[in-house]
């Protein structure tokens, strides 16, 4: 074995292997800790007034005390060291230098001055080699040696033993750990030095104790500065100023790299505390860029349910925190539950600090305010990906935003493609008016009933109230807007509820009226025990069984209700029937508080057992003919079942049909589109031509060999248009053909679809916007990403004014990036009602609503929504995992069979017979087995315009007068007055005494000219800005060759307010042109043998014309 194997094995053992160097590294620092500790002994047991050393070397020590002029220097330089401690030192010193040896001669790489001069070496040299001088001369053993500088020693060491330790355990502790170690540790070695140096030196001065010099360190250290100890002498003096200097270099330069570690720390937000994992529910929102919007309405929405309070939630985002999310999550409600971390999903590192294989969830949201949403997707999709390879148990919840890419990702467990929803509710707003806003009422917590105050309010047990949006306005429809909003989907065990369990083997139907009769709750669906998929109003053939979960429309859930049973009524009213009033209906009475429904069980012991049955007016009141209402049958016979709705209007296939309606019907067939646009597309049945039409036949205004038309116009279709105006065609305009032209529409009410892919005002005029049904506005992806995140909407905005302006009576339904830019919709800035919506937004908003915006006219009558509003939908599915199948079924995005679809129905003059929502509920469930789910309804704003309009010329004098109109708002709070809608006399004299001292001015003419010049004039000042707008499409479209027709019809248009009445209470009363939404029955579910003719509702007709009309 030659020195070069050996010195090899040496340098494994006590360097390279990370165990055995680790071990070497704790005996070091266990020795140096240990001669400190030697140290400390020795000065306890220490007399300083004895010279020990003097005698044995015959020096003249004195023990005099010291004098200004003269120091005595023998305590400083001799100390009483007794004979078994200096044995321990000496054994210490000299393991400690042979240690020291080694490791220089193992480290050692032809410099020898480089391990020389190191100063762990030179401290080494100084404590260890006196103690071995001491050994061949007996008469230094009492020679003071400065042993407590060991402590820097000792603080090397473990500085190495940590790195060797993180080596040998392959894990890593932050940074900020090792700045606060060495930190720590530099700090306690200045404090230990100066107190040694002091107590030492003071031997010839005031002979200061270990405590007294601790005391002196630490008042002096802390600037406090007392001067009851101070030393005497200069060497001490000396050693406390290069003390001072040192930590006044040193210290600062370590607080410095601890503050830049804290900062550091701050903006990547740390570790998320793996004890805090194992012992506390989490879940992890993964972003790409996290905007405070997005924040909110998840915190809001999360933290709605009492049950997630304890949850904490990890945000994990590759961005630095920006200032509001900095000022939002150190609001005391969320800082202690809301972790940020900054990091990337794929990276197995910053998953660990997330802990995300303990998480109970994992939230992967998509930017949309990218302006490439594919790349937007693919990040989502890897890191959808890399979740699942790091935590394959860990639920995902995935925000996608083109369909195509949804395929990628279809292991997670719950997916939202975000064109595939928008594009569904578009087409569905086209036929069931404000289908957007009743999704996306459903999916948003309400803030009166679990929002996160109210979940407080459970656990503390205050007894503070919320009340509902809009329940303290003055207006009426606020009122019931507000409180129908409420209502929310959830679900049930049939065997397990109070609402339910009696329905057990009765139908459908059956389970559903009577339950809302009772209860004021909407049963919409069910789902088996065995099955999983949900199907809504499956049909009175359906029978309840005691293992089906019921899906129920309700303000809140069954578990958070009391119910109360009306014990007085029955004992007093035994002989009195069961009914109320004229209207002869139950009286429900519904108290609806925060979380809690108190609901009041009517007597049903004088009903009679074949069911309900309403009192209705005698057949010679009013010489009017007054159908009955069936009752609802507990179980389905299929004789009493129509497939009519309740006026039984044969809207498509009649019995004996017409030559020309069986012509246009052979042109159609039923069956599944050939072709998907993408992967993971549901099929759905649809009306389809025989043919396939030649794509040069698409193109509207271009003619080819097939046809010349160049306008919509001269197609002649006989419905009514629905326009699509979007950037491109992309996949995603496959989900709103579907439902437009799915198999349960009529024929005869196919819309026309014209994709608008620019919308110029010659483009519009062409493809027949003034005969449209409604245009849609599809937010264009390029105008998404802006410098400003809220000008992402501005384009789509001021166009959509602009259309607004030019055709006032357009049904214009609009998408935006933000929900906070919907105020700008159909903007008018003297409208005084619309500034009183505006503070009423603004008060809601201080009250904590998710949907402060609800009440704004646009929104609340269906003609715009964000797509960004869904979001709660996917952070639902975290308690309701139900919600996004229901969501999808409503839409049409899915079809199960044997469930139901949403469609609606129109309140005509003929229909008010019934009365009240519970008599439409009972006639709908016995007839046709449809289930109503809310009201459309549309009020008059009472808006009455001039004889003339007024000149916009006057609309400065008009500004004069906002305290009047203010007045005239209180008083009638549906007037509304703007600059070109108001007919104040006042205002036309003026205009016209404005316009007649202009014409005095001009030179005056003789006879007819000049009265022809004044007329012209008066006619000129007189034409308000609608008519010059109305002026200006005309010549357009004359220069186009248009008719002008159909232009002055559609702006003959009445100022309404439309709003939806979700689940609203049995006695609601109807009104004329209520639009009732409908869950209908899948009518191939039960497909007789030989079946008759069928006969079809008159279901999504919103005053659309019955004519035949031409496919897309």
């Amino acid at each position: 074995m030659n020195e070069n194997t050996f010195k090899e094995r040496l340098k494994l053992f006590f360097i390279k292997n990370q165990r055995s160097s680790l071990r070497i590294r704790l005996f070091n620092f266990s020795l140096k800790l240990l001669s400190c500790l030697l140290y400390i002994i020795r000065v306890l047991l220490d007399d300083p007034t004895q010279g020990y050393a003097c005698k044995e070397l015959n020096w003249g020590c004195s023990s005099q005390n010291y004098t200004p002029e003269k120091i005595n220097w023998s305590p400083i330089i001799w100390v009483n060291r007794s004979l078994p401690l200096w044995g321990l030192q000496v054994s210490v010193a000299l393991i400690s230098l042979f240690e020291t040896m080694l490791l220089s001669y193992l480290s050692y790489k032809g410099n020898i001055w480089e391990q020389i001069l190191r100063i762990p070496f030179l401290l080494e040299i100084i404590n260890a080699v006196p103690f071995i001088i001491t050994i061949f001369w007996p008469a230094l053993r009492n020679l003071f040696i400065p042993v407590f500088l060991n402590c820097w020693l000792a603080k090397h060491a473990l500085e190495n033993m940590i790195n060797d330790l993180h080596r040998a355990i392959q894990r890593t502790q932050s940074a900020m750990f090792n700045q606060v170690l060495i930190l720590i540790s530099t700090l306690l070695c200045l404090i230990f030095t100066c107190i040694c140096g002091i107590q030492h030196l003071e031997r010839a001065g005031n002979k200061l104790t270990l405590f007294d010099s601790l005391y002196f360190c630490i008042v002096t250290f802390s600037t406090v500065g007392f001067g009851d100890v101070t030393p005497k002498i200069w060497p001490s003096k000396l050693l406390v100023v290069i003390m001072i200097c040192v930590a006044l270099v040193v210290l600062p330069i370590q607080f410095e790299q601890l503050a830049y570690l804290w900062m550091e720390r701050q903006k990547s937000g740390g570790n998320y505390s793996r004890h805090r994992a194992q012992t506390e529910k989490h879940v992890v929102l993964c972003v790409s860029s996290l905007k405070i919007d997005l924040l909110m309405d998840f915190l809001n929405e999360f933290y709605a349910h009492p049950r997630l309070q304890d949850y904490y939630v990890v945000i994990l985002c590759p961005t630095e925190m920006d200032a509001q999310v900095r000022r939002v999550l150190q609001i005391p409600m969320w800082s202690q539950r809301v972790i940020y971390l900054q990091g990337s999903a794929l990276k197995d590192q910053d998953l660990l600090r997330a802990k995300m294989d303990d998480a109970e969830a994992c939230f992967i949201l998509s930017s949309r305010c990218e302006v490439d949403r594919t790349a937007a997707d693919h990040q989502t999709i890897l890191r959808a990906w890399a979740v699942k390879d790091f935590a394959p148990n860990c639920p995902l919840y995935v925000q996608i935003l083109k369909p195509e890419n949804k395929f990628h990702i279809k292991f997670a467990d719950h997916v939202v493609c975000e064109e595939e929803f928008k594009y569904a509710m578009l087409a569905l707003n086209c036929i069931c008016p404000a289908t957007s806003t009743l999704i996306t009422l459903l999916v948003h917590t309400s803030r009166g009933q679990t929002a996160p105050w109210e979940a407080f309010r459970q656990l503390t047990g205050t007894k503070q109230t919320l009340t509902r949006e809009g329940q303290q306005s003055p207006e009426q429809w606020q009122k019931m807007y507000g409180r129908c909003s409420g209502n929310e989907v959830y679900h049930i065990n049939l065997e397990e509820s109070t609402f339910f369990a009696e329905y057990e083997g009765k139908s459908f139907t059956y389970a559903s009226f009577h339950a809302h009769k009772k209860f004021g709750v909407c049963l919409i669906g069910v789902r088996r025990e065995d099955n999983k998929n949900i199907l809504l109003n499956p049909g009175p053939r359906y029978t309840m069984s005691s293992t089906d979960i019921c899906f129920y429309i309700n303000i809140t859930k069954e578990e958070n209700s009391a119910f109360k049973k009306q014990e007085e009524n029955r004992k007093n009213n035994e002989s009195k029937a069961c009914y109320h009033g004229p209207s002869r209906l139950p009286v429900h009475s519904i108290i609806a508080s925060m979380g809690t429904v108190a609901i009041d069980l009517q007597d049903t012991g004088c009903r009679s057992s074949s069911g309900p049955t309403l009192a209705l007016p005698s057949e010679g009141s009013k010489g009017g003919r007054r159908p009955s209402i069936a009752p609802v049958l507990e179980v389905a016979d299929s004789s009493s079942l129509q497939t009519c709705d309740l006026l039984s209007d044969q809207s498509e296939d009649e019995i004996t049909p017409s030559d020309d309606e069986t012509s246009a019907g052979s042109e159609y067939a039923k069956g599944y589109p050939p072709y998907s646009p993408y992967i993971g597309s549901s099929p759905t049945f649809c009306h389809l031509l025989h043919e396939k039409v030649p794509f040069c036949c698409l193109r509207l205004d271009k003619g080819c060999q097939h046809n010349y038309y160049e306008d919509a116009k001269a197609y002649g279709f006989k419905n009514k248009l629905i326009i699509v105006a979007a950037e491109t065609a992309g996949n995603g305009l496959y989900n709103f053909i579907v439902p437009l032209r799915a198999y349960y529409r009529p024929k005869k009410e196919l819309n026309p679809i014209v994709l608008l892919l620019d919308n110029p005002l010659d483009d519009l005029l062409r493809c027949g916007v003034t005969f449209a049904a409604n245009m849609v506005v599809v937010d264009k992806e390029s105008t998404m990403s802006a410098e400003e995140d809220y000008m992402a909407d501005a384009k789509t905005i001021v166009n959509v004014q602009t259309l607004f302006r030019l055709f006032s009576s357009l049904s214009i339904i609009t998408e935006l990036t933000h929900p906070a830019n919907m105020r700008f919709m159909q903007f008018r800035a003297k409208d005084c009602y619309s500034l009183a919506l505006s503070k009423l937004e603004k008060k809601e908003r201080e009250k904590g609503s998710n949907l402060a915006f609800m009440f704004r006219l646009p929104f609340a009558a269906g003609r715009v929504f964000s797509i960004s509003m869904l979001d709660t939908l996917l952070y639902q599915s975290f308690v309701k995992d139900y919600m996004i199948s229901i969501t999808r079924l409503l839409l049409g995005l899915d079809t199960t069979p044997g469930s139901g679809f949403l469609c609606s129905m129109k309140i005509t003059e003929d229909d008010l017979w019934i009365r009240t929502y519970a008599r439409l509920y009972q006639k709908l469930c016995s007839s046709s087995g449809d289930i109503p789910i809310g009201i459309y309804r549309t009020e008059s704003q009472k808006l009455t315009t001039s004889e003339s309009q007024i000149s916009i010329s006057v609309e400065e004098w008009e500004d004069t007068k906002d305290t009047k109109e203010q007045i005239n708002y209180r008083s009638n709070h549906r007037n509304s007055t703007s600059s070109d809608q108001s007919d104040h006399p006042l205002l036309r004299r003026k205009s016209m005494q404005w316009a007649r001292r202009l014409s005095r001015k001009v030179p005056k003419h003789s006879g007819k000219t000049a009265e022809k010049i004044s007329q012209q004039r008066m006619n000129l000042y007189r034409r308000s800005e609608r008519q010059e707008l109305a002026e200006l499409v005309k010549n357009r479209m004359k220069h186009l060759g248009l008719s002008t027709a159909g232009y002055d019809e559609m702006n003959d248009h009445q100022n309404t307010l439309s709003y939806i009445l979700i689940n609203p209470s049995p006695d609601t009363r109807l009104e004329l042109n209520d639009v009732v939404y409908l869950i209908r029955p899948d009518p191939l579910a039960y497909v007789p043998n030989t079946a008759p003719s069928r006969k079809n509702s008159f279901c999504n007709t919103v005053g659309q014309d019955t004519r035949e009309e031409t496919q897309l």
